[in-house]
């Protein structure tokens, strides 16, 4: 164990120096695998190796599909519908944002771009409507981790891709959670606006709701086309995800015309280098999957957890507030690849399913990405809202609180997470 503390110690270090997390957690696992006698000729193969994975191939396929989404109107059509049928509701603004966040989930997997696609819309529109700007900004930022939890969902796929467990099971247990915590966002929201008096557009008329609507429909099809196709049986995840990207690019380029060429190249561009990110974190995992391996560590971890007789809500309680920590200062693809090789033998051993452990992991990624100082959903806000980081950290705490409280009734009742998969079987 001395030299497990070691390893940690040294991709500390690396860290502080702003080297990138999978330069970092590669070189030191290197490091430490060299001086335990490892042959290392065997870690380029290992790379390569967990990287040869048609799972994995859905990953750029739905960080395409989001990035296509966020630029050519998708995002924005899906909007001008919500703000017709709920502008007007005290709130109005605050809930569409957030039902937008939630929708937009549905489609992209990825948390900062859903903050990036509602909130360069919906910020600016509280804002004007007389919403605190902190408060706009931070209901943002809470309201797009959504898209980590609502499925499709890049880390249920990574997490799937590390436990081997079925990726369609893991995206069915995130819906009703997904819901719920859309649910409590909501009703925060509205409780706000009662409050403060304020939110409110004019209301439209009934006759000229269906215009805006009808523009939308492409837009509301596609959570459809993807999720039908994966729980219909019809399509995999990963072909769900070119599915995806591909109905994004017909339905932004020829029937909202919005997508021009050179948008569509920093797309792609953007989608390469988020992807390589992602990659490359999965690869350096591999090789620290290899030190923990070689020597024993999840075996140790899971006696001394089953000696200190430790019950099932104190490890979910410690897990938490571990996650809460390393969310300070890592993403949450590193925190997953990091983590679970290790607690899968703890959370086995003390009963806990492993679809449930997945929805309380990405509960706790979620606050991650609103958590300062390294939450990427408060970057994207801050440089969105052209505001600084504190304001929007200021306006961000009251719905980590909001989010923790789901994340325990999510705890305390598994059914929550495990209803829809039990009917799979």
């Amino acid at each position: 164990m001395t030299a497990t503390v070691g390893l940690f110690g040294f991709f500390g270090l690396l860290m502080l120096l702003r080297i990138p997390v999978a330069i970092s957690l590669t070189m030191s696992c290197a490091v430490f695998l060299a001086l335990s006698g490892f042959n290392l000729y065997m870690i380029p193969q290992r790379m390569f190796t967990s990287l040869d994975s048609t799972t994995l191939m859905a990953i750029p396929g739905f960080v395409f599909a989001g990035a296509i989404m966020a630029k050519g109107g998708i995002a924005k059509y899906l909007i001008n519908a919500l703000r017709c049928w709920l502008g007007h509701l005290p709130g109005g603004l605050a809930v569409v944002a957030i039902f937008a966040c939630a929708l937009f989930a549905a489609i992209s997997g990825s948390s900062p771009a859903t903050a990036a696609a509602i909130g360069s819309i919906m910020i600016p529109a509280m804002v004007d409507a007389g919403y605190d700007k902190k408060y706009s900004m931070g209901l943002v930022a809470a309201a797009g981790t959504l898209g980590i939890l609502i499925p499709p969902s890049v880390p249920m796929i990574i997490y799937g891709t590390v436990s081997e467990s079925s990726i369609g099971k893991l995206f069915t247990a995130g819906i009703i959670p997904g819901i719920m915590l859309t649910l409590i966002l909501m009703v925060s929201a509205v409780v706000r606006a009662k409050i403060g008096n304020h939110g409110r557009e004019e209301k439209v008329p009934l006759a000229d709701r269906w215009k805006p609507s009808l523009k939308a429909i492409w837009a509301a099809l596609l959570p459809v086309v993807i999720l039908g196709g994966i729980y219909g049986g019809i399509v995999t995840p990963t072909e769900a995800s070119v599915l995806a990207a591909v109905y994004a690019i017909i339905v932004s380029v020829f029937i909202y015309r919005e997508l021009s060429w050179t948008e569509f190249k920093k797309v792609a561009m953007d989608t390469v280098n988020t992807t390589g990110m992602i990659f490359l974190i999965i690869a350096g995992a591999m090789i620290f999957g290899m030190y923990l391996t070689n020597e024993q560590i999840p075996q140790k971890i899971t006696a001394m957890i089953t000696d200190s007789n430790l019950s099932y809500w104190g490890f979910l309680v410690i897990i938490s507030l571990v996650f809460f920590v390393l969310g300070t200062f890592l993403e949450a693809v590193a925190i997953i690849l990091i983590t679970l090789p290790l607690l899968m033998p703890v959370f086995q051993a003390l009963n806990i399913n492993i679809y449930h452990f997945a929805v309380i992991m990405v509960i706790n990624l979620e606050i991650a990405m609103i958590t300062p100082p390294v939450g990427l959903n408060l970057f994207v806000v801050s440089s969105i809202g052209k505001s600084k980081l504190g304001d929007v950290v200021k306006g961000v705490f009251p719905f980590i609180g909001l989010m923790i409280i789901g994340m325990i009734i999510t705890m305390i009742f598994p059914k929550i997470s495990l209803f829809l998969v039990d009917l799979m079987k």
